[in-house]
C-alpha cells in the first residue's frame, strides 16, 4: 500500500476530547469491521445491527463499501492497488467516525488481512473489532444478490474475490458470525451481545 506524505501540515488538538465526546452519546467509539465473501450477508447483517442500537438511543453510522464507491472513492477501480486505497481510506474516516464517539460500521469484502489490521493498528488498541461473517462459497453463490458470480462463472467479470481473486480468512476476529447458521436477526444480536460485554453500550 502506497503512502503519501502530507507536506506544510500541523496537527490540531481538539479542545473537546474523545472522552468527553463519548460521555455525551453515553457510548464508546468503536469500529465494527465486517469482512467477508460478496453474499455472505456483511450489508445486510450491518444495517440490522445499525437498526437495533438506533432503538437504543445508541449513535451509529454504515459505511457500506458500494455506497462509499458512489462517492468519496468514485475515482477507484478495482486493480489491487485501487482496492487497497478503498481500504486505506476508509479506514482513516472510519477513524474519525470512531473518535467522535460514533459506532462505525464498515460492511466491505476487504480479502487481504494486512489492510484489515492496518485498520486494527490505526484505530487502537480497543476501537477495532473485526467481524468475519462466514458463509460458504456455495451458500454465497446461490444468494448472489448483486449477479455477481454468475458472471464472475461466465467470464464476464474478471477478478471477484472467491472465484479468481483470493479471499484471506481472519485469523483471529474479534467474533465470527455464521450466517450459514443464523438468520439477520440472530446474526446482529450476537454482535450487540458482544458490544455490551465490551461495555461499548
Amino acid at each position: 500500500m502506497k503512502e503519501q506524505k502530507a507536506t506544510n501540515v500541523t496537527w490540531h488538538e481538539h479542545k473537546v476530547t474523545r472522552e468527553e465526546r463519548e460521555q455525551l452519546l453515553k457510548q464508546k467509539g468503536v469500529i465494527l469491521w465486517f469482512t467477508g465473501l460478496s453474499g455472505c450477508g456483511k450489508s445486510t447483517v450491518a444495517n440490522e445491527v445499525a437498526t437495533k442500537l438506533h432503538k437504543m438511543g445508541r449513535l451509529t453510522y454504515v459505511l457500506d463499501g458500494d455506497n462509499i464507491r458512489h462517492g468519496l472513492n468514485k475515482d477507484l477501480g478495482f486493480s489491487p492497488e485501487d482496492r487497497d486505497e478503498n481500504i486505506r481510506r476508509i479506514s482513516e474516516v472510519a477513524c474519525l467516525f470512531a473518535d467522535s464517539g460514533v459506532i462505525a460500521i464498515t460492511a466491505f469484502i476487504s480479502p487481504y488481512r494486512k489492510l484489515r489490521n492496518f485498520c486494527r493498528e490505526l484505530a487502537g488498541k480497543g476501537n477495532f473489532i473485526e467481524i468475519y461473517t462466514k458463509a460458504s462459497l456455495e451458500t454465497c453463490e446461490k444468494r448472489d444478490p448483486k449477479g455477481l458470480y454468475k458472471k464472475a462463472r461466465e467470464g464476464i467479470i474478471k477478478n471477484l474475490t472467491g472465484i479468481d481473486a483470493p479471499y484471506e480468512e481472519p485469523e483471529n476476529p474479534e467474533l465470527v458470525v455464521d450466517t450459514d447458521k443464523y438468520n439477520v436477526e440472530e446474526s446482529a444480536d450476537i454482535v450487540i451481545k458482544k458490544l455490551k460485554e465490551g461495555e461499548y453500550i
